[in-house]
């Protein structure tokens, strides 16, 4: 009787063991799943931490989370995502300006990322888990393939119809002006009063530097800066400040 007793218990606390196993940290399929969703958290907190301006500086996406950055930037989400944005800038524009009518109204919009995509690019090199090789890059803006960004793209032509002076500010080079032009030009953008690119004696500033200066200068000569639209904090951040600025998502790269 008492050997039955043992037999049963033994057998009850196995079956018992077996069904706990489905919880258990250590089972394969569920620690699979659970670095599954983990992975997706970790990096779409680290995305999130980048668009605010948490996560600085970075030369690299973390190996882990280009598949996930990739993912989001040719998605219908970051497409929303930026459309609220430009959504916003036209709300603040129905309201906000008034405008004197003496030419001196202005607004600044980024180029790459905000105007025209790069996005052609990253697919093939790393979707911004290698390190930018400048030279790449460059020889493939020479190409003058960037196609539009559809949301700024409309945005663009609005602001330009109710009478404000755009200026376009890039980290391209000046060598880069002709391609850069010809890029814009084909895709339907036209009409900017001024684009500003690096110079040789611009090369060595921080981006914050380089764009406070262009917007400085832009104030010097009298013009009220509106506002500004950008991919990147660096185009957005710094003294003189325009009255509004409004960031567009970009996690492929950072630009400081």
């Amino acid at each position: 009787m008492a050997r039955k007793i043992v037999l049963i218990l033994v057998l009850t606390c196995l079956c018992i063991g077996l069904a706990a196993a489905d919880w258990n940290i250590l089972n394969p399929i569920w620690n699979i799943n659970a670095r599954q969703d983990s992975l997706k958290n970790y990096c779409e907190s680290w995305r999130i931490n980048v668009e605010l301006n948490n996560i600085r500086e970075f030369d690299v996406v973390p190996q882990e989370c280009v598949a996930h950055i990739k993912k989001y930037m040719t998605s219908s989400q970051y497409d929303a995502d930026c459309q609220r944005a430009i959504e916003e800038v036209t709300l603040y524009l129905s309201r906000c300006c008034s405008l004197k009518g003496d030419g001196k109204d202005a607004w600044i919009f980024d180029v790459d990322d905000t105007l025209i995509s790069t996005i052609p690019y990253f697919k093939k090199h790393g979707f911004g888990g290698e390190k930018v090789n400048s030279s790449s890059l460059e020889a493939w803006m020479e190409e003058s393939k960037a196609p539009a960004l559809d949301h700024t793209f409309k945005l663009f032509h609005d602001i330009k119809d109710r009478g404000m002076k755009i200026f376009l500010v890039s980290l391209r080079k000046e060598t880069l002006r002709s391609p850069t032009v010809d890029n814009l030009i084909n895709v339907g953008y036209h009409g900017w009063s001024r684009l500003f690119l690096r110079g040789f004696e611009d090369e060595y500033m921080h981006v914050e530097q380089y764009k406070s200066q262009v917007r400085k200068t832009l104030m010097d000569q009298g013009y009220r800066i509106w506002g500004i639209v950008g991919d990147q904090w660096s185009s957005l951040k710094g003294l003189p400040e325009a009255k509004r600025t409004f960031k567009l998502p970009n996690s492929i790269y950072y630009m400081s």
